[in-house]
């Protein structure tokens, strides 16, 4: 009775020692052993270049004529005469509207009559200082002349001419640069105020885009810098140089940079569009923006170091959508993993996908 309890004692022994056993040579085997056993994470990689990087400042705002004059009437009158309708393009110098010319007409030849009975008065005058005049003494006969010219009106006359001359001018309205109509305010047949503005006249085919950028980006541009134009309701690109800097940094700390249009095809002033300004970086070590994720708040880029990935952490500077700057934590020549890194652990197994 007492054979079997002993039996089954030792070989629950035996079985105890057997697991011990067992444990303590799992303990003991390599961690390699195990990165055997987890399938390598596909990547795709990348070179960290060191060469220039672009940059490129993003803004939007309006495209509007280098060339727009609003034509203002000068003088009050009846528009007896309007040759242009909206769209229309007129040459420099061009009459495009004419004023009633009745009563400007009357007053230069009212001004005329005046300045005539003033020369025969000053011709009477000047005929009492003929021993004078025959002198030869220049400082003396210029100086009768200047006082009869006031005494007989002569000198007024000759103003009231001008200036009846000039109002007569007023009525004839011309276009002082070459371009297009924009919105006609007035008709043919209406009374026209003095300060009335008629019309508006664009140059369609020297346009500039007015963008404003970031105070911490305007050290980034110079003037004759090149730049994409994008408009907002789609389309090609189009080419633009910067051509002014406003400077002075409004109360959103934003700075107006104008952008000249090289080729206005397809634009018109009013429209909205986008600008890219590129600011070229020079001896920066880049990677594709694909290499950069963030853990825990952090930018990280993985590496290649024998077939395994190594987290490193990186301090970033700038990004122009495809590529980041990197300024310290990786080197230029690494191999970088572009692909399948945002849950990838440090030392993972890696295999490179060879397109």
């Amino acid at each position: 009775m007492r054979f079997v309890p002993l039996f089954l004692f030792a070989f629950v022994l035996m079985l105890t020692a057997s697991c011990k056993e067992e444990k303590a040579e799992s303990q003991d085997q390599p961690l390699e052993s195990f990165r055997g056993e987890v399938a390598a994470t596909p990547v795709r990689i990348a070179k960290a270049e060191k060469r220039t990087f672009d940059y490129l400042i993003n803004a939007s705002g309006k495209i509007e004529a280098a060339e727009q004059v609003k034509i203002i009437a000068e003088r009050p009158g009846y528009l007896i005469e309007l040759s242009v309708k909206e769209g229309d393009f007129v040459e420099k110098e061009k009459t495009i509207a004419r004023l009633d010319q009745s009563e400007s007409l009357i007053s230069l030849e009212k001004a005329q009559i005046e300045l005539k009975n003033a020369q025969v008065t000053y011709q009477s005058e000047i005929l009492s200082f003929e021993s004078i005049m025959n002198s030869g003494d220049a400082d003396r006969i210029t100086q009768i002349q200047e006082q009869l010219k006031a005494k007989s009106g002569l000198f007024s006359a000759e103003i009231a001419v001008k200036e009846a001359q000039m109002d007569l001018d007023k009525t004839v309205i011309k276009a002082p640069i070459s371009g297009r109509v924009a919105d006609l305010k007035t008709k043919r047949g209406t009374l026209v105020k003095s300060g009335d503005e008629m019309l508006e006249i664009i140059n369609p085919s020297a346009l500039e885009l007015k963008v404003k950028v970031l105070e911490s980006d305007i050290n980034l541009i110079s003037l004759g810098q090149k730049a994409e134009i994008l408009p907002v309701g789609g389309g090609e690109g189009i080419s633009g140089t910067v051509q002014s800097i406003n400077p002075k940094v409004d109360e959103n700390g934003l700075v107006q940079v104008s952008i000249r249009v090289n080729g206005a095809k397809g634009l018109l002033p009013g429209m909205n569009a986008r600008a890219i300004i590129r600011a070229p970086q020079n001896n920066s070590t880049v990677v594709p923006k694909q290499a950069l994720v963030y853990r825990s708040g952090r930018p990280v880029v993985f590496t290649i170091e024998k077939e395994e990935s190594k987290w490193n952490y990186v301090e970033v500077g700038k990004d122009n959508g495809k590529e980041v700057e990197i300024l310290s934590g990786i080197e230029a020549g690494m191999t970088v993993i572009t692909s399948n890194n945002l849950q990838l652990a440090h030392q993972a197994p890696v295999q490179i996908i060879k397109d």
